[in-house]
């Protein structure tokens, strides 16, 4: 199946899976506001939710099965892009399944949110489709203003009236160094299309000119800001903490899964000639980010917080891909986040069961002893830090999304042989803080006089259970997702980006 993208009926149905999101959100949000707000409401939009993404995943599938490709135009039909797809709307359709019952639980009736859970990933779905920077810069502002709405859903929480306010001001931020960015591209190049970038920067030998350098450079701190690479990650962990918990999960998985696709295809798409020149400030950020996050980790005691900075030690994992500047980084990227929204998602889901009305239960004291009196939950959190920490066969996929990265750094033409080994000191560091959830759950004793904690119920249960066997089960046999991964990960129109034979140097 091929689509000639310059006729606006075949364009349309090549971003097929985005418009049928739409569309579904669209027709949810008039049923939304059809009727007045209560929890039986909120439900049925939030199954109704669960449907259409449901849906719009198996369109996905079905469009990755019939290997549909395109020729030039302003959206990539490539495997990368269904493979990318599949993470966004698997953790969408966790966080639909987790807040349909958080939300009844605190009494947060508003049936819209569920519907703005479809809109913002309908804006990654487009972001990782862009082959052009101007419909990159709609996906973002699709996903993003939809997530600024999100962190404040709790409107009688002052914590989520900050989050969301501190969102939403570091977002616009960053949109400015984004905006800004993409005009000196342009400026530069003459062209918006990332293909057509390429192709002028090696015609012209525009690599090395200063108006496309300034460009690339803000180009990449307006994604720093939205992977939450260090130093610009000072908004996360008090956003993540102040966010509804499922809000949370999915900031921390599907909204950085989002920027990444994106990053990831300018990087490799628009800017392989100019490798030399941003490999060093993204070999940088790596290094600091895998850093910062993993060290100011160890000194977390709130949950949400610790989670925030993993997530961040993350972000620094995958930059490790993107600084090899390979095709084979697409193929981690995608096997690496499809592991790790598994991981995330089944702890907030495990918070979220272990909460109740007005008290979350978000420190680590509160999961004391949680092995003699739910060894369930104690044994699935046990996966999900494993997994997060990257531990051999007890962490699943996790081991092996971090083995594909490092295969990634150091069989580059130029190995990032010192960013490995930063990736393995910084992932030795993380056990601090990843071993301290388990030590507490089976170690400390629980607190004398202590309330009971509650059992999973309903589609949270099912949440945890689910993750726990995929990640434990492609952990000991992951050639099958291995070998689909490798055939829905290649970037349609990405040239490996290798330094000349006489800049290999260029690592530093």
């Amino acid at each position: 199946m091929t689509f000639d993208l310059s006729m606006p009926g075949q364009l349309a149905a090549a971003i097929g899976p985005e418009l049928a999101l739409m569309t579904g959100a669209m027709v949810l949000m008039l049923m939304s506001a059809w009727r007045p707000e209560s929890a039986e409401h909120q439900r049925t939009v939030g199954l109704g939710s669960m449907l259409v993404t449901a849906g719009v995943l198996g369109y996905v599938l079905v469009m990755a099965q019939r290997g549909a490709t395109a020729g030039p135009g302003v959206v990539a039909v490539d495997p990368f892009r269904w493979g990318s797809s599949v993470v966004f709307l698997v953790a969408t359709l966790i966080t639909l399944a987790l807040a349909v019952e958080y939300n009844a639980r605190e009494g947060l009736h508003t049936a819209e949110a569920h519907v703005l859970l479809l809109f913002a990933t309908s804006g990654m779905m487009l972001m990782a489709a862009a082959r052009d920077l101007m419909v990159l810069f709609l996906g973002i502002e699709l996903m993003s203003i939809a997530v600024y709405v999100l962190a404040g859903l709790n409107r009688r929480s002052n914590r989520s009236a900050e989050s969301a306010l501190k969102y939403f001001l570091l977002g616009a931020f960053s949109t400015g160094f984004l905006l800004y960015g993409i005009a000196l591209v342009y400026g530069a190049t003459g062209t918006t299309n990332l293909t057509l970038i390429a192709e002028r920067i090696g015609t012209y030998e525009l690599a090395r000119t200063p108006m496309l350098l300034v460009g690339i450079a803000l180009l990449l701190v307006g994604f720093a800001f939205k992977v939450a690479a260090a130093p610009f990650h000072m908004w996360a962990p008090d956003v993540y903490e102040g966010a509804p918990t499922p809000i949370t999960g999915y900031m921390a998985a599907g909204v950085k899964a989002g920027a990444f696709a994106a990053l990831l295809r300018v990087w490799l798409e628009a800017f392989p000639g100019a490798y030399s020149e941003w490999h060093k400030a993204v070999w940088w950020l790596a290094a600091l980010t895998m850093v910062v996050g993993n060290v100011v980790a160890l000194q977390q005691r709130n949950l949400k917080r610790m989670l925030a900075y993993s997530s961040i030690a993350h972000t620094g994992f995958i930059l490790v891909a993107l600084a090899a500047g390979t095709a084979q980084a697409a193929t981690a990227f995608v096997f690496y986040l499809l592991a790790y929204t598994l991981a995330t998602m089944g702890a907030f889901a495990v918070m979220l069961a272990l909460g109740s009305a007005g008290q979350p239960r978000e420190h680590i004291e509160d999961y004391h002893g949680l092995w003699h009196e739910r060894p369930g939950l104690a044994v699935a959190m046990t996966v999900f830090m494993l997994a997060l920490l990257g531990f051999p066969i007890f962490g699943g996929m996790g081991f092996f999304a971090k083995w594909y990265v490092l295969q990634a750094a150091m069989q580059a033409p130029a190995p990032q042989a010192r960013l490995a080994v930063i990736l393995v000191l910084t992932t030795t560091i993380s056990a601090g803080y990843y071993l301290g959830v388990i030590i507490a759950m089976f170690m400390k004793p629980r607190p004398a006089g202590a309330a009971p904690l509650p059992a999973a119920t309903g589609m949270t249960r099912l949440v945890i259970g689910a993750s726990v066997v995929v990640i434990l089960f492609f952990g000991a046999w992951p050639d099958p997702l291995v070998k689909l991964v490798k055939q829905h990960s290649t970037l349609g129109g990405a040239v490996t980006a290798t330094p000349p034979a006489n800049q290999t140097a260029a690592v530093p």
